[in-house]
């Protein structure tokens, strides 16, 4: 039993831990039998207990990997979705769904994928679909980068705070990480929004 908890403090406190969470994290993204948010969420909790490892290092470890994973997933959907998608024939059910899904990820694909990264299935199934349908891969960067970055910050935090803000309530700890990629993604929808509302004034001469 000693032995064990020695390896545990030791790997705890050496640069492996950080590796292991960006592993996780990453294959999480694509494959979520993996448990990445749980170990985000349990070494924020070490952090807590004896200052290792680094909180700010578990996050952003967490940020990176999740971020690598999603791209990965958005790859798989482009190179093979994308193709699968442009064989349904025309006027099929299912070539009318994927028109649909289509345009929804047009309109309020931020949103979409922001707060997808909450659901652990569900994100894996937005990337792909994401990727099939050639979402931008600027603003696939864009709004990745902000669930990915909210949602390290929720675990790391949860973790790190568990006992003391979350433990007898934690669907509040859910609702602040998806308000806060929310709130962040709507500015930037808006900013977008304006953007395009003056590029339309300024060609029409107004």
């Amino acid at each position: 039993m000693e032995s064990a908890l020695d390896l545990l403090r030791q790997l705890v406190t050496s640069p492996w831990v950080y590796v292991l969470i960006f592993g996780l994290t990453a294959v999480d993204a694509f494959f979520p039998a993996v448990p990445g948010e749980a170990a985000v969420i349990t070494a924020g909790v070490l952090a807590a207990d004896g200052g290792h490892p680094n909180l700010v290092l578990v996050i952003a470890t967490a940020a990176i990997g999740a971020l690598v994973g999603d791209h990965i997933s958005y790859a798989i959907g482009r190179g093979g979705g994308a193709h699968r998608l442009a064989r349904l024939p025309d006027g099929s059910r299912r070539r009318a769904s994927s028109e649909w899904t289509r345009r929804a990820v047009d309109r309020r694909g931020g949103i979409i994928l922001t707060t997808s990264r909450y659901v652990p299935g569900g994100r894996t199934a937005v990337t792909l679909t994401m990727g099939a349908v050639r979402y931008p891969r600027r603003a696939f960067l864009l709004y990745d980068s902000i669930g990915a970055i909210t949602w390290a910050l929720y675990c790391g935090l949860l973790g790190y705070f568990g006992g003391l803000a979350f433990e007898r309530d934690p669907i509040r700890g859910v609702l602040v990480g998806v308000g806060l990629s929310v709130i962040v993604t709507f500015s930037l929808e808006g900013i977008r929004w304006l953007r395009r509302r003056a590029h339309r004034r300024a060609a029409s001469g107004h």
